[in-house]
């Protein structure tokens, strides 16, 4: 902002110099401190003070980088989502209130029947038999084969799991009017994925799996607990790659095992259709907790691994890896990874993840190898942060100072003849080791909290 020139009689009056003085500047107020959002679920819970607070949601990045909204004060924003057709209404006050509160009050009686329209219409294709035990509401739920149809619909085609009264239904979307009004009234579920934004709906390889549940009493409606989105990839020559992008089960329905129930859905889907693999894009801590959970409950019993597995924890029990000067390879063969992947549509990446829980397992008392199976885990995590150990062969990737951007500068070493390649370490190599042994930590943490869960012991 420029400055105005004095002028050569300087107003000598302090009441003409205040009226020429800058206005009081806007500093704005945080999207996140100025809008809530309520779930309900009928009439009676909007402007209810006992209506379901979704809190703590980041909305500060949908507004800029400094997530704050300029131009009101006493800004206060109070959104009500419907839970019955996502429809949604925002009572907005500072000099002036919203209109449209009616319209959206009648939406409670006016799509009652939303969800049951999206997986009633179908035409039943096959069925299998899926049935879901009952238990903690914390803990993960356990499955054998019980009723899954696949229904032919104008949309293209619903997969809806039965669970006694919950129903699992996979819609895959056409580019067409349904696909656009369905996207639209639950662009408002994004909110609540840390990170996420709304998909095109315009691409017709996006899929979408609702997570439904009938209703208890005599009315037929159904109610939306939960959602996924995956992305369906081309695989050279004639194959495809699904990845969950996007996974959320609404906050009044968590640690209720109905997660569980969705991801067992899509890993259905996954291997009754051959895809190659089934990825998720950077889950979350839980998320990767409960994807990996699953994973050991299915690989556990998978004879193809037994024997492979059964040699590595016998070495760890007979060796002493404190006494080699060299790293050793305990990781599963090729062919048990592809057999994984066959299989289970496991990717690499995450087999090596339950290779490592797998061996946990087996090392019992894990107490007595401990100081063996915490070497196999400094190494994988020092070959993750790292890469390969500095006294390995082969090809090195290094980051090296200069002026021009960081992210995209580095040196690539590679040795003649498969020689050790001699790499000088840092003068804060003690810090290294400690970030390092932290990592350590961290990980084996994760590992024992996985395999309280999952271990025939404590079942």
């Amino acid at each position: 902002m420029g400055t105005k020139n004095r002028a050569a009689d300087p107003i000598s009056d302090p009441k003409k110099r205040r009226r020429v003085g800058l206005s009081k500047v806007d500093a704005g107020v945080e999207a996140n401190e100025c809008i809530k959002i309520h779930l309900v679920s009928s009439k009676d819970e909007v402007d209810s003070p006992d209506s379901f607070l979704l809190e703590p949601v980041d909305l500060n990045h949908f507004f800029e980088e400094e997530g704050k909204i300029y131009g009101y004060e006493g800004l206060k924003i109070t959104i009500w989502v419907s839970s019955i057709s996502f429809h949604a209404y925002a009572n907005i006050t500072f000099k002036s209130t919203s209109d449209k509160k009616d319209d959206f009050l009648q939406t409670f009686s006016s799509e009652c029947h939303y969800v049951k329209s999206l997986v009633s219409n179908g035409e039943v294709l096959h069925q299998n038999v899926l049935i879901r035990q009952n238990g903690d509401s914390n803990s993960h739920a356990q499955a054998e084969t019980s009723d899954v149809e696949v229904s032919h619909t104008p949309l293209r085609y619903i997969t809806t799991v039965h669970f006694s009264e919950i129903i699992v239904a996979a819609l895959r979307l056409r580019v067409n009017d349904s696909m656009m009004s369905i996207g639209s009234q639950t662009r408002s579920l994004v909110l609540f994925v840390p990170g996420s934004s709304p998909i095109d709906i315009t691409d017709p390889r996006w899929e979408i799996y609702l997570l439904v549940q009938k209703a208890t009493d005599q009315q037929e409606d159904r109610r939306l607990l939960g959602f996924a989105a995956v992305y369906r990839f081309y695989r050279y020559p004639e194959s495809s790659r699904l990845r969950l992008s996007q996974i959320l089960v609404l906050p009044p329905y968590q640690r209720k095992g109905y997660g569980h129930l969705l991801i067992e859905a899509l890993n259905n889907v996954a291997i009754s259709e051959n895809v190659y693999e089934l990825t998720i894009e950077e889950p979350l801590d839980s998320l990767q907790h409960l994807r990996t959970c699953i994973d050991i409950e299915r690989l556990l019993a998978f004879d193809p691994i037994q024997q492979p597995l059964n040699t590595v924890v016998s070495r760890l029990r007979e060796e002493n890896l404190s006494k080699k000067s060299h790293s050793c390879h305990f990781g599963p063969p090729l062919d048990a990874i592809e057999e994984v992947r066959r299989c289970f549509k496991i990717n690499k990446k995450q087999f090596l993840q339950c290779w490592e829980i797998l061996i946990y397992l087996g090392l019992n008392p894990i107490e007595k190898y401990m100081k063996n199976y915490r070497t196999i885990i400094a190494d994988s995590v020092k070959a993750s942060v790292i890469g390969k150990d500095s006294g390995a062969a082969g090809k090195r990737l290094v980051e090296v100072p200069t002026e021009y951007d960081q992210e995209m500068s580095f040196a690539m070493f590679k040795s003649q003849k498969g020689e050790p390649i001699p790499i000088e370490m840092e003068d804060n190599s003690t810090n290294v080791e400690e970030q390092l042994r932290q990592l350590v930590d961290e990980r084996i943490k994760e590992i024992e909290s996985i395999a309280k869960k999952v271990s025939p012991q404590s079942s």
